[in-house]
């Protein structure tokens, strides 16, 4: 099975990749200059106090490979060009007195993370270097061989020694080999003619990743000889296993001492980039995102107002440990001057009608929401609600939300099972994903369709079900998985550049898809005053039968009823009413009606009843008049055959509607 640089990186170093740090964002900024490089954008910027730029194609490749000239940058640039051309970001930094130094890998190591963290660029770059430009593009692949695709030279010096030292064949710079003792810290010549990590040493690692190198050479260049230089280098890269090309090239530039030649197939040097540099085997996570509206008003919350809270609703998976703790560190890093706030909303067993009543509790209630994440796709499916019931209920969730925080974003998530990966291999797409999508589109929610990409992946070879993710709650890689996409999404979704006068905009909310839908929902605790024959107050209730309970289902209040008998009346102002119950081994049948209505028969019991009292949202009805009504509940005289007893735990009653 094919083993992807993907599968390595998303738990145990996806971090080192997408939450690289940020704080020179602000110095960018301020510092860039926009203009046209050969009819495409070019920005100009400070990096560190140097001068770096990077050019950006009109449609990036599929992802977003780069391209990155060492010294030299405007020379011979027509493989540059048809490159952007096809998808390639090129860029530059200037660390040209440094001349491949210690220093300059410094420098180049912190500008690595900090352009792929801005610009969302793939791992792995290829290298371009121009005669000195070997000694960077070398001495940076060597320490970083997972991040190089492959690596470009022209005439490149491999060893100081020949130049600029000169203590070769070739003449040598005894002004440049001053500033490289001295850039490198050498006390003297001997010292650096002792040095062992010139580009032509310790090319194993190099070797063993299997990074392609080509030479353009000209076999008559007296400044950096060949023999001393490529010919060294390339032989011992072959004796190694590692792939090389070598191209003489003999169309010279006069006066030049062979050291500057034509490039005659300018073709050939960006087919071979492109060739080594973009991946099409593997899949992009960016093909499971729906971007929409972006994160705009979040993302200028968290720039101009240095404050930021995020909240997560949703099931098991949200609540778990994983994916979440890894966002949460990506923001931490992504907007360092930013202090921010988390709240972790997630129950287990939750799905979309109990999210969109318990919003107001959980959520709303903490103070304004720059950005919620919102997932219900496996526990709406597992829990069977109807396709009108998660309909009404995502769209509850977000126009509830929209309706209090008009400036805040959201993140609508679906999460994969087994029977999602069933549906999509037979051709169909999951009627919960479908569901949640109609309302994603009409409020133009960003959507991560996770479900359908550990599919692909999945079927792609890249890892398998049993052994890796292994279940819907995923095993430390899988969390890596969704944490490796989700922020994928989010380096995409967070705008590049951010303007200071840019203002955080108020969303005008389009019609409902459901006049029914459950915007208005919020959850009341019932009181002693609700007691009535058969039906007890508990305030402070706790399971005494050794069974499992959910976060918030023990020591609260509960109102419970053990017996066929007395009739509890709630009275309440809406449009839907509902009971949260603990709904444990011995839950029971319940009758209800709404205004003195028809009796209905509920069972309460779950097929996970007799391992957990289970909390549990029954919605009794859900399209009434906005107006007064009386709920009337009583404990049904039959039970489940499965159940052990007559009870029902009512820790919440829900509504959607006006609160009284």
């Amino acid at each position: 099975m094919k083993r992807t640089a993907f599968y390595i990186i998303c738990f145990t170093i996806l971090l080192i990749f997408h939450l690289s740090a940020t704080a020179v964002n602000a110095q960018e900024n301020s510092s860039k200059k926009e203009s046209v490089w050969k009819g495409f954008k070019r920005i100009d910027f400070q990096f560190q106090n140097r001068n770096a730029r990077i050019i950006f194609p009109k449609k990036a490749e599929n992802g977003n490979p780069w391209l990155w000239r060492a010294r030299f940058p405007d020379w011979h640039t027509d493989a540059d060009s048809i490159l952007v051309a096809c998808g390639f970001h090129l860029v530059y930094i200037n660390t040209d007195e440094l001349l491949g130094s210690p220093q300059a890998m410094q420098v180049w190591d912190d500008f690595y993370e900090h352009i792929r963290s801005q610009y969302s660029l793939q791992q792995k770059v290829a290298l371009v270097g121009v005669s000195r430009g070997g000694l960077y593009v070398y001495n940076w692949a060597k320490r970083n061989p997972e991040k190089v695709s492959c690596i470009y030279t022209e005439a490149p010096v491999c060893d100081f020694k020949s130049w600029p030292g000169g203590f070769g064949k070739g003449a040598g710079s005894k002004e440049d080999w001053e500033l490289l003792k001295k850039v490198y810290d050498f006390k003297n010549d001997a010292e650096a003619l002792k040095y062992e990590n010139n580009p032509v040493d310790n090319l194993e690692a190099l070797a063993k990743a299997k990074v392609p190198i080509m030479h353009m050479i000209g076999l008559e260049d007296s400044i950096v000889p060949y023999a001393e230089n490529t010919k060294r280098l390339v032989e011992r890269y072959l004796e190694l296993g590692g792939p090389a090309t070598v191209v003489p090239c003999d169309d010279y530039v006069t006066g030049a001492h062979g050291h500057h030649f034509a490039i005659e197939t300018p073709e050939l040097v960006a087919d071979y980039i492109a060739y080594h540099a973009v991946d099409h085997s593997k899949l992009r996570s960016e093909d499971f995102h729906t971007f929409k509206s972006g994160l705009k008003n979040a993302q200028l919350s968290f720039q101009q107002n240095k404050f930021g809270r995020i909240a997560f609703l949703g099931g098991s998976i949200t609540y778990n440990n994983g994916w979440r703790d890894s966002l949460m560190a990506y923001f931490k890093t992504k907007f360092p001057q930013t202090a921010f706030e988390f709240i972790n909303a997630g129950i287990p067993s939750m799905g979309s009608t109990p999210g969109a009543f318990r919003l107001d509790n959980d959520v709303l209630s903490k103070g304004k929401i720059d950005l919620l994440f919102v997932e219900a796709a496996v526990n709406d499916a597992t829990n069977e609600y109807s396709n009108t019931e998660q309909i009404r209920a995502m769209e509850g969730i977000v126009r509830h939300f929209k309706k209090v925080n008009p400036t805040g974003n959201i993140v609508m998530m679906h999460f994969v099972d087994p029977e999602k990966i069933t549906e999509y291999n037979n051709g169909k797409t999951p009627e919960v994903i479908s569901n949640h999508n109609k309302v994603a589109a009409h409020y133009k929610v960003p959507v991560i369709n996770l479900a359908k990409e550990v599919t692909e992946r999945i079927n792609n070879d890249e890892f398998t079900w049993d052994n890796d993710f292994k279940n819907l709650h995923p095993s430390p890689f899988g969390q890596g998985v969704y944490a490796h996409s989700m922020i994928t999404f989010l380096e995409n979704a967070f705008l590049k550049y951010v303007n200071e006068d840019d203002k955080i905009e108020t969303e005008v909310l389009p019609e409902k898809l459901d006049a029914d839908a459950y915007d208005k929902g919020y959850l009341i605790e019932p009181t002693q005053k609700l007691s009535a024959k058969s039906w007890k107050y508990e305030p402070n209730w706790q399971p005494t039968d050794n069974v499992g309970t959910r976060p918030n289902y023990t020591n609260v209040p509960m109102l419970i009823g053990s017996y066929p008998g007395g009739v509890l009346h709630y009275a309440f102002s809406g449009k839907a009413i509902g009971i949260a119950v603990a709904a444990g081994p011995d839950a029971g049948l319940i009758e209800y009606r709404v205004d003195g209505g028809k009796w209905q028969k509920l069972n309460l019991f779950t097929k996970w009843s007799n391992s957990l009292h289970l909390p549990w949202y029954f919605t009794l009805s859900g399209d009434l008049s906005d107006k007064k009504h009386i709920l009337e509940l009583k404990m049904a005289a039959e039970k489940d055959e499965r159940s052990l007893g007559r009870t029902c735990r009512i820790r919440y009653f829900y509504v959607n509607g006006e609160k009284l």
